[in-house]
């Protein structure tokens, strides 16, 4: 799907516009938009709108055929709901305008047209935002994960091509905007196509291979992408006792991802993103219930986000160091596997009572993040689906961004909710601290990896928060987001928004 931009005045005659399609807007209380009011010499518009084809309702659509005076095959009308008054400017916000911009991709989604000029990202109130919501709509909505049924779906339906009409003010700003949000789009999908693959694909060695096949892409220009694999010997004489011991059970070799882009200045600090790598999770000796187990498949979200963003950091050419580092492995049972009251030394040399394997995630993350600390970190942001207590607490709608209480860590936790809200992909904000720490104490060891079930999430994120004082860190619980249930079942691609705009900052500051 190709995205690209024109220059339009409101006023502009749309008549004569040579396309397959023409995305219009009209109002609940069947007032035209400018666009609209310019396709409506015949009156057809007016008239579908007095008739109630169309309520104008947000997000309700109808698309007319052949209209008369028209050079388009189609007029597709877009309800943008109330008209603006007297009193209004009459913009949409973000949040309208997602629902009507999901609307948009499915009507186009099922017309066999093979161009679309879209004019309703004139009345948003954020260009910018518009446009990343229109291109990640439709992006979304053609979406398939690839390769895994006997029959290859033909798709017969569906916009190839997407011209944006934008003011010539807008037009410079406009075209990086649908540069960075394809970016982003490409980033999405291969989180989702990772995360999506079933356990006997998606191994820890395909992780690998999808990070060495990143850095051979985008170093094809450039040698600012490096990918290297640790294997299990290497992370042994790194004293990886955390990490291996979750890989005792599984046949599969675990696999210690880096991934380095150094787009900035070569002694500047580097963001790094570190991800949960568990590419299946049985919970271990400490097994699941059958129900629902093969959703494990996704324990590996947080990995495959942090992929997604360094393809989007690569393709977007960032003036920013950016280091993802992913321990990934499978948490199987069998007669070697890792046994609940286990003790374990970390790489940091503390060592840890596993009262319950299936919390496995935090095992594997805490000798990552001391393994961060070679890199000298200007900020570190661990992603994982760690908790279902984290679902619990915030449902479906928010991951959940743990940091410490202080300045630097505040700064950082704002940047990261800013990025959440710009792009819909939000966070919340949950609280940590050392009374927490209370429940994580082990008779036998420097502490347990289970808390209890009381604040789950909060003492997950306290435990990781024990190897990470040596730099600036934040933590986001992303077990309610990254993946849906039902018949909707699939990744999200979920936090990628989110990292993607909030390294885009960083690096323009």
């Amino acid at each position: 799907m190709d995205f690209s931009t024109k220059p339009m005045a409101a006023n502009s005659n749309l008549s004569s516009s040579k396309t397959a399609c023409i995305v219009v807007g009209v109002y609940e209380n069947k007032k035209l938009t400018a666009e609209a009011e310019a396709l409506n010499a015949e009156g057809s518009i007016s008239a579908a709108l007095k008739s109630g084809d169309i309520t104008g309702k947000a997000g309700s659509t109808l698309v007319l055929r052949n209209l008369a005076g028209i050079a388009a095959d189609r007029v597709v009308l877009v309800g943008l709901g109330s008209a603006p008054g007297a009193k209004s400017a009459g913009l949409l916000n973000n949040t309208a305008f997602s629902k009507i911009a999901q609307s948009v991709a499915q009507c186009l989604s099922a017309l066999a047209a093979s161009d679309a000029l879209i004019t309703i990202a004139l009345h948003a109130e954020n260009l910018n935002a518009a446009l990343r919501t229109l291109v990640l709509a439709m992006r979304a909505t053609a979406y398939r994960c690839d390769g895994l049924k006997s029959k290859t779906e033909t798709i017969t339906t569906g916009v190839g091509k997407v011209v944006f009409a934008v003011r010539d003010e807008d037009q410079a700003t406009a075209r990086i905007s649908v540069a960075q949000s394809v970016a982003l789009a490409n980033g999405i999908d291969l989180t989702k196509q990772l995360a999506d693959l079933p356990g006997n694909f998606c191994t820890p060695t395909y992780l690998a291979n999808a990070a060495k096949k990143i850095a051979s892409e985008f170093n094809s220009t450039s040698n600012k992408l490096s990918a290297e694999i640790l294997g299990k010997k290497q992370c042994q004489a790194l004293k990886m006792g955390s990490f291996l011991s979750v890989t005792n059970g599984s046949d599969e070799p675990p696999k210690f991802i880096v991934l380095k882009y150094m787009g900035g200045k070569a002694k500047e600090a580097p963001v790094v993103l570190v991800g949960k790598g568990i590419t299946f999770d049985s919970g271990g000796i400490s097994l699941k219930a059958g129900l629902g187990m093969d959703e494990m498949k996704y324990d590996m979200g947080g990995a495959a986000s942090v992929l997604g963003t360094m393809r989007a950091v690569a393709e977007l050419n960032l003036r920013l160091n950016v280091i993802a580092v992913i321990p990934s492995c499978e948490n199987m049972p069998d007669g070697r596997a890792t046994k609940p009251g286990d003790i374990v030394t970390s790489m940091s040399g503390q060592t840890i009572e596993i009262l319950n394997t299936d919390a496995e995630g935090r095992l594997v993350l805490c000798d990552a993040l001391t393994y961060v600390e070679r890199f000298k970190p200007a900020a570190v942001i661990d992603v994982a689906t760690l908790t279902g207590a984290c679902i619990t607490s915030l449902g479906h709608h928010n991951s959940g961004l743990f940091t410490r209480h202080d300045d630097a860590h505040d700064a950082l936790a704002t940047e990261l909710l800013d990025a959440g809200k710009d792009t819909g992909d939000t966070a919340w904000r949950m609280p940590i601290g050392e009374a927490y720490n209370e429940q994580l104490k082990s008779n036998f060891a420097d502490m347990a990896n289970i808390g209890g079930p009381a604040a789950g999430s909060i003492t997950a994120a306290c435990f990781l928060e024990r190897f990470t004082r040596q730099y600036t860190w934040a933590h986001l619980d992303i077990a309610g987001t990254a993946w849906k249930s039902g018949a909707a079942k699939g990744a999200t691609g979920r936090p990628v928004s989110l990292l993607t705009t909030f390294l885009i900052h960083r690096a323009a500051s």
